[in-house]
């Protein structure tokens, strides 16, 4: 008895110390700065998204026979994942039975959109404005299914995060009009952690589906990307003078994305790795036209990686001291 009773007293402090780290790992302190970022980049996001959509968004969600491909085609391409995604069939039906026609619904969705991107800006109403613009945004992405790309998936999974985050922050005008108490520390540490987790997976599962294949190796994926319409921004002119410059980029983008999980997490390298990932991402905005998935994806990195301001330890605020040394 008296042996099991020691060897219990000398794992005590290695299960305290495994359960501190746990706990300093999933609840780090934080405080709501980078929540501050994410609401205003994404409110920022949803504005430019909805401005960018204004001209074509009947012609893209209108029904078979108004729009583009017809809306129906997207959504039953959705409803084979599930039945119960939203859509903007939904709001279609609602709006019908309150006698309003596709036409007035689909430009009330729009306003939706655009006015729940202006509260977030502004920190007005912060949590309901980000439940509707995920919800919006969610339901225009998979009713548009066959024009959806990865921007759109971006913007849904970061608004979710926002919608679920600890709302307000303290530099929205919900915090200074109606004086809100601080949040939780513990609470605004784990969704950042899990917006960290989360684009560590992305950078790493695509980062290895590139190295997987030759064309990132050799440059062709790089050449492809900068001279399929309509992302040839550049002219191919440019792209032949530097053409012995595509390999080494594709290496690098490779190797960039793949490491991501273990240079964003030290501090020597995060600044490192993060402006390299920042540039990456303003250089395909810019080069091949895609802005909004630029804009989603620094507004992400910047919220996760970009701001560092941990306060104690998530071990304290939970109440898990570690132990003193002993004097012998």
């Amino acid at each position: 008895m008296a042996k099991s009773n020691e060897l219990r007293d000398k794992r005590e402090p290695a299960s305290l110390s495994a359960l501190r780290s746990l706990l300093d790992f999933l609840f780090p302190p934080e405080t709501d700065t980078w929540l501050s970022v994410l609401r205003i980049g994404l409110g920022l996001q949803v504005c430019v998204y909805a401005l960018f959509l204004r001209s074509d968004w009947h012609y893209l969600f209108a029904s078979k026979g108004k729009g583009l491909v017809g809306r129906e085609i997207g959504e039953a391409i959705t409803s084979f994942d599930s039945p119960l995604i939203p859509k903007l069939s939904w709001l279609i039906a609602l709006g019908r039975s309150v006698n309003m026609s596709e036409e007035a619904v689909l430009s009330v969705a729009w306003a939706c959109l655009l006015s729940a991107g202006c509260f977030l800006l502004l920190g007005l109403f912060c949590r309901p404005a980000a439940i509707v613009a995920w919800f919006l945004h969610l339901c225009a992405a998979e009713s548009g299914g066959l024009l959806a790309y990865g921007a759109d998936s971006f913007m849904t999974t970061a608004l979710f995060y926002l919608m679920l985050s600890p709302l307000p922050d303290r530099y929205s005008f919900d915090h200074w009009v109606v004086k809100t108490n601080p949040k939780n520390p513990q609470l605004l540490g784990f969704w950042r952690r899990v917006l960290q987790v989360h684009l560590c997976f992305v950078y790493f599962i695509g980062g290895l589906a590139k190295c997987l294949g030759n064309g990132w190796w050799n440059g062709s994926n790089l050449w492809r990307s900068l001279t399929r319409p309509p992302f040839n921004l550049v002219s191919p002119d440019i792209l032949v003078r530097f053409k012995y410059a595509l390999p080494v980029l594709g290496i690098s983008i490779c190797l960039l994305e793949v490491s991501y999980p273990i240079f964003i997490w030290m501090k020597k390298t995060r600044r490192i790795w993060l402006v390299c990932i920042l540039a990456m991402h303003a250089a395909i905005g810019l080069m091949m036209g895609l802005y909004l998935f630029a804009l989603v994806m620094i507004v992400m990195n910047v919220a996760a990686f970009g701001t560092n301001r941990r306060i104690g330890t998530a071990a304290s605020y939970f109440g898990v001291k570690t132990p003193l040394p002993s004097s012998r």
